[in-house]
Formats: structure tokens, sequence, C-alpha cells
């Protein structure tokens, strides 16, 4: 049995918008079990992996463990785009958002400049709001995701010229 990311957010849909408190599933690849929010999910065996841009270099997948957590954005140079331009990608599948509630102001806009460890988007996955920060210098190019937007693994966010 396969396992997508898309399949993977339809089960942790479907789990946050029913009353199943637990689902496991087992296959002879894998065993995936998902928790309600306050419990630990956990993958054991393989996970599936996204697939790679050649030339990227694979980027550590980041572990969030509360709210506070904070994964790291991996630069890579996304395909198609000029050379000199790094990408900020998603660490994990999730919603996308740009400022910290609705009515306050985006974290980051294009022409913004950034500095490593700068809070740039929040991911929320399993209603935990996970902060991004910037692991590069530069300048916001673009942002290729509106708010509120789902994202994928490895998802490219934001566009960034180093200085």
């Amino acid at each position: 049995m396969e396992l997508s990311v898309t399949d993977l957010r339809e089960l942790v849909t479907a789990l946050s918008q029913s009353d199943i408190v637990e689902l496991t599933l087992k296959s002879s690849d894998f065993e995936l079990t998902l928790r309600k929010p306050g419990a630990m999910v956990s993958v054991v065996a393989p996970a599936p992996t996204a697939p790679r841009v050649e030339g990227v270099p694979p980027s550590p997948s980041p572990v969030t463990e509360s709210v506070s957590a904070s994964p790291a954005a991996s630069p890579a140079a996304p395909p198609g785009k000029g050379s000199d331009l790094l990408s900020i990608t998603s660490p994990m599948v999730g919603t996308f958002y740009r400022s910290p509630a609705p009515e306050e102001p985006a974290f980051v806009g294009v022409g913004d400049r950034i500095s490593s460890g700068q809070t740039v988007c929040i991911i929320e996955a399993m209603k935990l709001m996970n902060e991004l920060e910037a692991e590069i210098s530069g300048e916001i190019v673009e942002i290729l995701v509106e708010n509120a937007q789902p994202v994928e693994f490895g998802q490219t966010l934001m566009l960034v010229r180093p200085v």
C-alpha cells in the first residue's frame, strides 16, 4: 500500500472532523497511527518521501512538539527561476498563514528584508501553530502561496534573493 501526501492530508482532515480519537493503518511497508490533538503521532518503518528536484540538497526533517516549535525553512534553488534566488519551503503538510492572527499584519511581504531566524509565516498542522523561521538573510522577491492555503511538505512558499 502506498500513501501519498494527499492521502495523508485527507486522513488528517477526516480524523479532525469526526468523533474518531485514534486511527491506525497497517500494511507490509508501514504502520501509521493518528490520534486527536494532544496525543502523539507515530510512524513505524520508512514513510513515503516527497519527490526531490535534481540538484537540490535534501532538507532536514523538522520535529515539532508544541505550538512554540520553530521548524526552519530550507534554502534551495527553485526549478525554472533565476539561479540567484533561494526558496523557503514548507517543512510539513498544513495550512499556510502570513500573519499571527487575521487582524494582524503579515510577518513579511514582497520587498521586505529578512534575516536568519526571523519568523516568515505560520504552518498550522493538526491544530498546532508552527512558526517558520528563515535560515537565510535576504529580500523577499515573491510569495507563492495565498493566505490560509493548504501546503505540502517541500512546497516552495517564498523566493528570496540572498544578501
